[in-house]
């Protein structure tokens, strides 16, 4: 740890992924649209002052503002640029030599109340070097023009932003005749000589001129390419315009994945008050283990001399022990939030853009695979879906998408479809076993209610508070509790029609169809009334639940996406159970699912449907097209994948205890992902071991696969205290639980109010 300056090590270091990526040490640059450009320079005026290589910096930065400017300026003269609509001035200054002229210029703005640049960019040697043939007097005055501008440079620093460009090497080999004076070894030795005298007469850290030295490592890695051998390829100037644009405008804009020169956010009440909790139950629960421990030496079990009978220590209340319980749970998740915290909010660990390989997809991939297959065990049951299957299935798919998102691999149209697949088999699955626990158990009470809907939302809810972020930002956990409220309205409202009422009379399963019916009637006209949806949802407190960024627009895109899905469980559950029920399945350990002959004409259907669609995905290329279609189509997969994997009574028997605990833990892995394994909201890669980009993935892997099922561990814990039986008792902790919201209501509405 080097202290939280990241504006330093954009403007310095950094390393090439692939041959146009450019990575900052440490940080993480955002690329910036022409509309972003423009909101953060409005009102500003920009002054670049140099020779050729600065105006190409300057026509560089000008396009992120207009793409369409074209570079037809004077060679050898000033060339302004106005942006009116913004507001936006951008002026190059021809001034190729350091000398008496451009001290002159720089001069003026500190004068009097002559209006100053709000960002100015300065370098200039080549032309020094070419015009003096490379002579030491030329440096030596070099060096005297410097140290004559240099105060006036960190005066302008004061309230300005000013950047001291250094000279890029060339590529020797190319240069023309007239160049050829012009050496690498010369452009070092001005280099040195402009890096040791800016700033060193200043003792104010904000009168400092920022030297832009991270050009040279670019154009080293790039001069190569270049047309002439002084002048860099264009992809060059780009990035150091963007880099330019990322030190200035990160501050005033917070993108999200632009971790370069971003402070630390302050923390809001609710954060204050979400550590003085975790603090008090850290030393709460401290103090009852040393009590605790106080008594358990004095009741000792020790041997009576006279009787020669082991006394046995006296066994603590029940109160007590819930109370402890409930201090150590807070206790571990306090340490555990201060972890997420320090991660993705504190400018502690560094974070990195994601850069997708083929490579570093797909062999993960095949590692776990082979990982998977190495750990296969014998079912307890050999039913279809049976509880390890969907383990199992769980699993693979949440490695699956994890390796996804560290890989960046949402570029690459054909896994990203693929990956929507997944993500549609966990709602699937959402709509197949609630539906499943519903139909046999008949169970709607409040209990089961409130023990899903606690074990759904308790980790999002504490990252929302702990990590300042809305509950929609956690879009998968809205989208399985809202679909689970909805399964249980469609089978809890009257009539309730369960299996063991079914089984007395066939027309309770007509019933129970129409139900299904009006349920995907209401889905089909909510998918295509965008403004019936967004009415549901936004009124309150369903909007501060929903709404991300003042509306209600992804909350609706995400559900949209895989509407029909969890219908379609509900229905597979329904079909699957009814053919269970009148024993028109096979399920016994090695059977085959149906007759071998109709057995292999469905493995045939579902192997030939699994590879069509795989084969349709990756043809894909338009994302907004495909993602239309795939509501429809994504349930294809999905059931080839159930009956391939269930149908042969071989594999029906076996699972891979490997992808099964990962299951177990599923949704607490995708959620931690977002802050301790990936960065910046996943926009980026959390970076624990700079430099090792291996060893650093391993290291924070382990911790977050710790982390997640240690938390899965206490939401558990706390799911038996918080969400009692006893119906008297429930109702009290319903009643704590909407006064904590309404709190949380209340200083979040502090909160807003202090912002504004």
């Amino acid at each position: 740890f080097k202290g939280g300056d990241t504006c330093e090590y954009l403007l310095s270091s950094g390393r090439f992924l692939g041959e146009k990526v450019w990575q900052p040490h440490s940080c993480m640059m955002h690329k910036y649209k022409n509309s972003e450009a423009k909101n953060c320079l409005i009102d500003k005026h920009v002054v670049f002052i140099g020779d050729s290589r600065i105006r190409q910096l300057f026509y560089s930065f000008i396009k992120l503002i207009n793409p369409q400017v074209k570079e037809e300026g004077i060679k050898h003269g000033n060339i302004p640029f106005e942006d009116k609509s913004a507001s936006i001035k951008v002026d190059f200054l021809w001034y190729p030599e350091v000398n008496g002229s451009m001290r002159q210029r720089i001069k003026s703005w500190t004068e009097g109340s002559v209006a100053k640049p709000h960002i100015i960019v300065v370098g200039a040697a080549t032309w020094s070097i070419k015009i003096h043939n490379g002579s030491n007097e030329a440096l030596a005055q070099y060096k005297i023009n410097i140290t004559s501008i240099a105060p006036l440079l960190e005066k302008l620093a004061i309230s300005s932003d000013v950047y001291w460009v250094l000279q890029d090497p060339v590529y020797e080999d190319m240069l023309s005749e007239s160049r050829k004076m012009i050496t690498n070894e010369k452009i070092d030795a001005y280099n040195e000589a402009a890096v040791r005298i800016l700033n060193s007469s200043s003792r104010n850290s904000k009168a400092k001129v920022k030297v832009f030295s991270v050009s040279k490592l670019i154009a080293q890695e790039t001069i190569m390419k270049s047309a002439d051998g002084l002048h860099l390829p264009e992809s060059s100037r780009d990035t150091n315009a963007m880099i330019l644009m990322n030190v200035y405008c990160n501050k005033i804009m917070k993108p999200i994945d632009g971790s370069c020169c971003q402070p630390q956010p302050p923390l809001t009440l609710i954060q204050k008050i979400a550590f003085c909790f975790f603090t008090l139950s850290i030393i709460g629960y401290l103090i009852i283990s040393l009590i605790h421990r106080n008594n358990y030496r004095k009741n000792k079990s020790c041997t009576d001399l006279e009787s020669g009978e082991e006394k046995k220590p006296a066994i603590s209340t029940p109160g007590v022990s819930t109370l402890e319980m409930l201090l150590h749970c807070f206790c571990k998740l306090g340490l555990i939030m201060t972890y997420f915290y320090l991660c993705d909010r504190a400018n502690l660990f560094m974070k990195e853009n994601k850069f997708y390989t083929h490579s570093s997809f797909f062999i993960p991939i095949a590692y776990i695979l082979v990982l998977g297959v190495f750990y296969t065990e014998n079912t307890k049951e050999t039913k279809v879906l049976n509880r390890e299957q969907t383990d199992e299935w769980k699993g693979w798919m949440q490695l699956v998408i994890l390796i996804y998102h560290i890989s960046g691999a949402s570029t690459f149209l054909p896994v990203y479809m693929h990956i929507r697949v997944l993500v549609a088999a966990y709602l699937f699955q959402t709509g197949y076993g609630h539906f499943s626990y519903f139909w046999i158990k008949g169970d709607f009470g409040v209990y089961r209610v409130c023990q899903v809907l606690f074990r759904l939302n308790f980790l999002v809810v504490v990252l929302c508070i702990v990590m300042d972020r809305p509950y929609q930002f956690y879009y998968f956990v809205p989208l399985v509790t809202v679909w689970f409220m909805i399964i249980y309205a469609t089978l809890a409202v009257w009539p309730q029609i369960i299996q063991k009422k079914a089984n007395g009379n066939c027309l309770w399963h007509f019933g129970l169809l129409l139900k299904l019916i009006c349920l995907l009637t209401c889905i089909y006209f909510l998918s295509y009334s965008q403004g019936a949806f967004e009415r549901i949802f936004s009124f309150w407190p369903l909007s501060k639940c929903f709404e991300l960024n003042g509306n209600v627009y992804e909350w609706w895109f995400r559900w949209k996406l895989d509407r029909y899905v969890v219908f379609h469980g509900m229905l597979f559950a329904f079909i699957y159970l009814a053919l269970q029920k009148r024993q028109m399945i096979s399920e016994g350990k090695g059977d085959p699912l149906f007759s071998n002959r109709v057995s292999n004409v469905l493995l045939f259907i579902s192997i030939v449907s699994f590879l069509t669609y795989s084969i349709w995905a990756s043809s894909c290329k338009n994302k907004t097209e495909c993602n239309e279609l795939h509501p429809s189509v994504s349930v294809v997969q999905i059931l080839a994948f159930i009956l391939i994997r269930n149908i042969p009574g071989y594999v029906r028997s076996v699972y891979s205890s490997f992808f099964a605990w990962f299951g177990k833990i599923s949704l607490e892995l995708f959620i931690c992902q977002y802050h301790i394994w990936l960065a910046a909201d996943t926009k980026g890669i959390l970076v624990l071991i700079p430099g090792y980009p291996m060893f650093n993935v391993l290291v924070s892997t382990f911790i977050f696969v710790c982390v997640a099922h240690e938390i899965s561990q206490i939401t558990n814990d706390l799911a038996q205290i918080v969400v009692p039986k006893d119906n008297s008792t429930l109702l009290k902790r319903l009643l704590c639980i909407a006064g904590f919201f309404s709190g949380l209501h209340f200083f979040s509405a502090m909160q807003d109010q202090s912002r504004h």
